[in-house]
């Protein structure tokens, strides 16, 4: 019988003795390092560890150097996992190093990979070449510019600046951090002039919007592959120049460069952001022509770049033809609902996601908040804020903590917007701004513009943002002079030209004071031209001081800049019929319906046990209808007996005096508020939202009814909020 040959791999089970670290070859093909190649989840991982435990195994580097590549690096991996191994490790080699600085590079800790590099220099372990580019990496996520220049002398004393890998982190790590002349001085001393290289500062100019200086450099790249085309079409998108990103994929097809995932998904987004649906529709085209092929990544883009140029049938089918749909799937969705403005579709989404097990990311989360703010949603609300404080409370996403104090002041709740705001350890300029802005809706300008001050104090500028929220909170309670300084100071100061929104605080301030003048004189002397909205507040002013012929010509402005909208229509016939000029009203309605308008309905909605219900006027849809109707006629009655006097004066019809008041008992907010009256336990607030002006004589009813009953009534309308209690208005009948 022939003997084994010397070189032969010994027959399994093979069982290894403590301090043994045999061979490569012996351990290769050993059948529990073959169980954890096929392992896709932390669980079977955890099994195949078991089973290197019972075999010895885990007294071999080279079987733990693949338990920790697992753990600290797959997508499905576990790093505390990983950290515990390592730590089990008396005398981890250069590869063991390695793996978990990786794995620390790439989570949400980087700054951890650095002390794990310090640790191994302190250990003996030299560091390589593989090391390196993940340390940088970690100073590259951490904005550790320092920390970077201490790594790059260390990697010249070790006479690895040559190396390809680690010159291109280099110049990456510096081009990220905005050190731009640090970035060209390395690319420039070294001869390593690849495509690599060259893409590498190409993305640096490009993520600081240097496209001029971006192009310069891609136009003398020898060799263009695709990760350099790529560059410059993310670049473009970054900056916000999709147009030119499109542009730019038109010549890279026609320099048939063959586009991979990473360009289709950021040219779809291109489309999303610039609403390029036909070109979007051609990529698609194009793609599936060429059989590249659509992977989940590639459908979720397409769902967003549909949704987001609003064609959600396409969006939606495409959702729904998705097999297995990830965290992303559902994100992209939900936000295109939101982003058109379908927010009860949004939130009906939102809770199929929750039923489908799927864990909701803060992504999810910035999507859903404004769907519920818009609707009043705010049961919904506050159980994503209870989940945010389990799930999120060391998460870095300030805009997690803005969205939630903008949903709580939109929703009605300004004292729980003013606790996150308190309670937020880190606040960005949009946080402010957002508190400022909820101040100011809610009339509580005294608080928004002390917060103005200090936010100032506290070394925050300003932005063109937080000066429409100051002036918002001085239009809302007629402070005219704070809000001629306010926009004098923006100016002078700050240096903010002021936009559309801006003019449209100081117009609305001006025209409800009466001086039509000074306004006519800010709108003659604007940079730009006047939209809708600082019309529409010119001529809001004249209906409530009673002035036609000036309202005549404004609504001229309106009819020319949107012939289409009726609101300008029902505005000028507002003026009409409070001068009782009753066939003008039947001109201008006339006019509507030879126009094919309609005066858009009022519409107001009320949550009421985590579901929003929505009322149209005189709406008899509503599966408790009778016992609504029953609850208006109560609510009519007491009215009356408190000596209540319906004003009739911008019921837009000339009818008898009666069926006037009959018009204004069934009006969309009067409906909600009964639903809420029947719906809720006595003493509970009622909140509602409507999605116009709040009428004359529903604002005068309203607050008797928070008298008679006792209730807080907060009404969110087109413009403001509105505290009723105990028959009194926040807004101090000024609105």
């Amino acid at each position: 019988m022939a003997s084994p040959s010397t070189s032969s791999v010994p027959i399994f089970p093979l069982h290894l003795l403590p301090s043994s670290d045999p061979p490569y070859k012996l351990l290769q093909n050993h059948p529990s390092l073959s169980l954890l190649s096929k392992c896709k989840t932390i669980q079977t991982v955890k099994q195949a560890h078991a089973h290197v435990i019972k075999t010895g195994l885990h007294h071999s580097q080279f079987a733990l150097s693949k338990l920790i590549k697992f753990c600290a690096v797959s997508p499905s991996g576990d790093l505390p996992y990983a950290l515990s191994l390592f730590d089990s490790i008396d005398e981890p080699n250069q590869v063991i190093w390695n793996t978990i600085i990786r794995g620390l590079s790439l989570s949400s800790s980087p700054g951890l990979a650095l002390e794990f590099y310090v640790k191994m220099i302190w250990s003996g372990v030299i560091p390589n070449s593989y090391t390196f580019p993940f340390v940088l990496k970690s100073c590259t996520k951490m904005k550790g510019t320092q920390e970077g220049r201490q790594i790059h002398g260390q990697v010249f004393k070790l006479g690895l600046d040559s190396d390809a890998f680690v010159h291109t982190s280099l110049i990456n790590m510096y081009a990220q951090n905005g050190e731009m002349g640090n970035a060209h001085l390395v690319f420039d001393k070294s001869p390593l002039r690849d495509a690599v290289s060259y893409t590498a500062l190409v993305t640096g100019y490009a993520s600081i919007g240097y496209m001029e200086n971006a192009r310069k450099l891609f136009d003398e790249i020898p060799i263009r592959d695709v990760v350099s085309w790529n560059a410059m079409i993310a670049g473009y998108v970054q900056s916000g120049q999709h147009e030119e990103a499109l542009a730019f994929f038109r010549e890279m097809i026609g320099a048939n460069v063959v586009p991979n995932e990473s360009t289709l998904v950021t040219v779809f987004s291109a489309c999303a952001q610039s609403g390029s649906l036909e070109f979007g529709k051609w990529v698609r085209s194009w793609t599936e022509k060429h059989g590249l092929g659509f992977n989940i990544h590639l459908v979720n883009a397409l769902i967003d770049m549909y949704s987001k140029c609003g064609d959600l049938e396409t969006a939606f089918d495409l959702f729904e033809g998705l097999e297995q749909k990830d965290v992303i799937s559902w994100n992209v969705m939900i936000g295109g609902y939101t982003h058109m403005s379908c927010y009860k579709e949004a939130l009906g989404l939102f809770r199929r996601m929750l039923r489908s097990n799927i864990e909701p990311s803060d992504v999810t989360f910035l999507s859903i908040l404004p769907a519920c703010a818009n609707l009043g949603a705010l049961d919904l609300g506050k159980w994503i804020h209870a989940y945010i404080d389990k799930n999120f409370q060391n998460s870095n996403n300030i805009s997690l903590w803005t969205s939630l104090i903008d949903m709580y002041a939109k929703c009605g709740s300004i004292e729980a917007a003013q606790q996150v705001f308190i309670g937020m350890r880190h606040r960005s300029l949009a946080s402010w701004n957002a508190m400022i802005s909820g101040l100011a809706m809610h009339g509580l300008a005294e608080k928004a513009l002390e917060l103005f001050s200090r936010m100032a104090s506290e070394g925050f500028k300003p932005d063109n943002i937080t000066f429409v929220g100051v002036l918002s909170a001085c239009s809302h309670a007629g402070l005219l002079d704070l809000g001629r300084m306010y926009f004098s100071s923006m100016v002078k100061d700050y240096a903010i030209s002021p936009d559309l929104q801006h003019y449209g605080c100081m117009v609305n301030l001006l025209g409800r004071a009466g001086l039509f003048d000074e306004a006519e004189a800010l709108i003659q002397n604007m940079e730009m031209k006047p939209d809708g909205a600082i019309w529409g507040s010119l001529l809001g002013a004249c209906r409530v001081h009673k002035r036609i012929e000036l309202g005549e010509s404004v609504a001229k402005h309106l009819f020319e800049l949107e012939s289409d909208n009726p609101g300008a229509y029902v505005l000028l016939s507002n003026i009409y019929a409070g001068a009782g000029r009753w066939d003008d009203v039947a001109r201008i309605r006339t006019l509507l319906n030879n126009k094919g308008m309609k005066k858009v309905p009022g519409c107001s909605s009320i949550e009421v046990d985590s579901v929003v219900h929505e009322f149209i006027i005189s709406d008899k849809v509503h599966p408790r209808c009778k016992e609504i109707y029953d609850m208006l006629n109560e609510v009519d009655t007491l009215l009356e007996k408190a000596g209540f006097v319906p004003d009739t004066s911008e019921v837009l019809q000339d009818m008898d005096e009666e069926w006037k008041e009959g018009a204004l008992s069934y009006h969309s907010e009067k409906l909600a508020i009964a639903f809420g009256l029947i719906s809720t336990k006595p003493g509970t607030t009622i909140r509602i939202v409507k999605n116009l002006r709040v009428c004359g004589n529903c604002h005068s009813a309203t607050k008797l009814i928070s008298k008679i009953f006792k209730r807080e009534i907060i009404a969110r309308d087109r413009n403001r909020f509105h505290h009723f209690k105990d028959g009194f208005c926040s807004c101090n009948d000024y609105w």
